[in-house]
């Protein structure tokens, strides 16, 4: 038990040695770290010790550093652990280097010795100022770094003998692009102590970089701005890209509108601008940026290209149209004759070709030959093909071409061609009145226009079995000499009516010979009595019209079934009374008959006037010699009348009543009258 008494005693008093040992070894409260100073500056370099027992001493490069007054001196107290030291008028081959504080141990049995990890002390040196180098050849400030679009540029920055190395940062434009770029630092081959440093930065080249100021700052702290840079500009290289101006807005007319079309060109290194006629092949017209016409005309119209080229390539061509305005004109006209004579009932066609710029359009116009110069529109087509000419169709064509230039009309007509037309006589049916109506006891005036050529060798007004020649007359009838009309070829045929009579109310017929045919037409005249002209018909409403006829329709009906019921109770009192039969009735027929043998003629002849009127054929009595000539059927074309009844029902004449009969004829009508 002692025995272990005596050995606890010898383990505290050695474990207390042990503890009283750790509690007195001296280490760094604050060892030396990285520092700078600018050239003959002081510096100091801090190095505090805990505990501190030992002797302080510092070590530069390795090296023991002793105390020299005004050079290395001890800047605290040792006793307090302050073994910070003053180094003055720092240099740069004395002082710079790997600084470390060391204290010896407390006792040589403890081991507490200390040596500082080595503190950097930079003596600053300003580096030169940095230069930016492009494959390989120094770029002097304000010139170019010149790369092709689309490529990259890899440039270098480079600030050399510096301590510390600079640091370097890079602006493109307003723009910091540090971050793409790389430095590495390095020291100089001829002077250990100062460093070189590089930095590399990589640019893709486009078009919008092109004249942007590409900037290397060397920021370092001994600079009294505290940076030094170069400055180039990029120098982008891309192909041309060209712009038009001066292309037209309104319509260009020949002769009399300019031209100035103005070629820009985008381009680095400048381009060389050309233009091309595009619809000649690309036929090279100009090697100026500029193509003018003054002015222009009809020979400058198409296609224009404006391209650019430089050492990178060609610009995408830029194309302007020049539509030149011209007015129409009149190239050739067929037939070219200037008369030409047609066949009536024939075709006849004429063509026209022309030019001008917007396409013109066509119309034939046929001037008729009248005092008035009617004009009359015949096509509206380049060719103009007349069917069935008529004496219509007889004047001078032309053609007029027309267009628009800046919103006014431009047109020109052609030299005309004279249309001489022959054949048949013809009546023209637009020139006649379907009916003339006069009073009774008025002179009526009957006339129509024909036209012929050969002139007509026979003109004649007939009627019923009447006829009367151009130029004579017959009673209370004349027959005009044909009056040549205003339009060639074509005559005015007139028959006047003296106090005409309700028994003159018929259809005339007018019938016209050449020795190419006949043609024939008629007008109706109408006399009306006294109580007629009296009689002024008033406007009716349409109400009172559609009165009036439900009026006289259920009147009617009335009328109808009241007759029916008559002629039902007639024949119940012939059959009850016996009186009276229907054979007495073919008896008394009979008797009229024989009374009315004696007149059998004065019918006929009526009925043969009453079929003319209606287009039958009758006989013509000549005035000379009493023979009877055949009146041929009506001849009709174009706008003809058809043939229709020649007589309103409220003009028709009893059919006992003969325009011109004889005077027996008349006694035996009255006698008939009378019966």
């Amino acid at each position: 038990m002692a025995a272990v008494n005596a050995l606890s005693s010898a383990q505290q008093t050695v474990l207390s040695y042990v503890c009283r040992s750790h509690a007195a070894l001296q280490t760094f409260e604050q060892p030396p770290s990285y520092t700078e100073v600018n050239p003959d500056s002081d510096v100091k370099l801090v190095c505090k010790i805990y505990n501190k027992r030992g002797h302080c001493s510092w070590q530069k490069d390795n090296k023991p550093v002793g105390m020299y007054p005004k050079k290395y001196e001890w800047a605290g107290s040792q006793e307090q652990g302050d073994c910070s030291i003053w180094i003055r008028n720092a240099t740069l081959n004395f002082d710079d280097g790997l600084w470390e504080c060391q204290v010896t141990a407390s006792e040589f049995t403890t081991g507490d010795a200390l040596t500082s990890p080595p503190a950097k002390l930079v003596v600053r040196v300003a580096p030169q100022t940095p230069r930016i180098e492009f494959n390989g050849s120094h770029v002097l400030p304000g010139r170019n770094v010149s790369v092709r679009v689309g490529n990259s540029a890899v440039v270098k920055c480079i600030s050399r003998f510096g301590n510390p190395p600079a640091n370097i940062r890079w602006l493109l434009g307003s723009e910091d692009i540090t971050a793409q770029a790389n430095q590495t630092n390095a020291t100089e081959e001829d002077n250990h102590r100062l460093f070189v440093a590089t930095s590399y930065v990589r640019i893709s080249a486009n078009k919008d970089l092109h004249r942007q100021p590409l900037r290397c700052v060397a920021m370092h702290e001994s600079h009294s701005t505290k940076s030094q840079d170069a400055e180039v500009r990029l120098d982008v290289h891309y192909p041309p890209e060209v712009s038009l101006t001066g292309t037209p807005t309104s319509d260009l007319e020949e002769n009399v509108d300019r031209v100035l079309l103005a070629c820009k060109a985008d381009a680095n290194p400048p381009a060389a601008v050309f233009w091309e006629a595009t619809d000649r092949g690309n036929e090279l017209v100009s090697s100026q940026e500029t193509l003018q016409f003054l002015p222009v005309t009809r020979k400058n119209a198409g296609r224009y290209t404006c391209r650019a080229k430089n050492e990178v390539g060609f610009s995408p061509p830029v194309t302007v149209y020049l539509d030149v305005k011209y007015s129409p004109r009149v190239v050739t006209i067929e037939p070219r004759v200037r008369t030409t004579t047609v066949r009536l009932g024939s075709s006849v066609s004429f063509n026209c070709t022309a030019e001008g710029n917007p396409e013109p359009s066509f119309q034939w116009l046929q001037r008729m030959p009248t005092s008035q110069d009617t004009v009359i529109i015949r096509g509206s087509q380049a060719e103009l093909v007349v069917h069935n000419v008529t004496y219509e169709h007889q004047g001078e064509y032309v053609c007029k071409v027309t267009n628009v230039i800046g919103g006014t009309e431009r047109s020109e007509q052609s030299e005309s061609v004279s249309v001489q037309v022959k054949g048949a006589p013809q009546v023209l049916r637009s020139s006649a009145a379907r009916e003339v109506s006069v009073l009774r006891g008025q002179d009526a005036h009957l006339k129509m226009v024909v036209c012929a050529d050969p002139k007509p060798t026979r003109v004649q007004w007939h009627w019923g079995s009447l006829a009367v020649d151009s130029g004579a007359n017959s009673g209370r009838f004349q027959a005009e000499e044909l009056l040549q009309e205003e339009r060639e070829d074509c005559y005015e045929a007139k028959l006047h009516v003296r106090s005409a009579d309700l028994v003159d109310a018929r259809t005339y017929h007018l019938t016209v010979d050449n020795d190419r045919g006949t043609d024939t037409h008629m007008v109706l005249l109408a006399v009306r009595g006294e109580h007629e002209a009296r009689a002024s018909p008033k406007p009716v409403s349409m109400t009172t019209l559609l009165s009036v006829a439900s009026g006289c329709l259920l009147l009617l009906l009335l009328l109808v079934l009241l007759s029916v019921y008559a002629v039902r109770r007639e024949k119940c009192c012939f059959a009850r009374r016996g009186d009276f039969r229907p054979a007495d009735l073919e008896r008394l027929d009979r008797a009229k008959t024989k009374r009315l043998g004696n007149h059998e003629f004065d019918i006929r002849s009526e009925k043969s006037d009453v079929d003319s009127t209606s287009g039958k054929k009758t006989p013509r009595i000549d005035g000379s010699n009493n023979t009877v000539v055949g009146i041929g059927p009506d001849h009709h074309y174009g706008m003809g009348l058809d043939h229709q009844s020649p007589l309103p029902a409220h003009h028709r004449i009893p059919q006992h009543i003969t325009a011109g009969g004889s005077p027996e004829a008349m006694k035996a009508r009255s006698s008939l009258i009378s019966f």
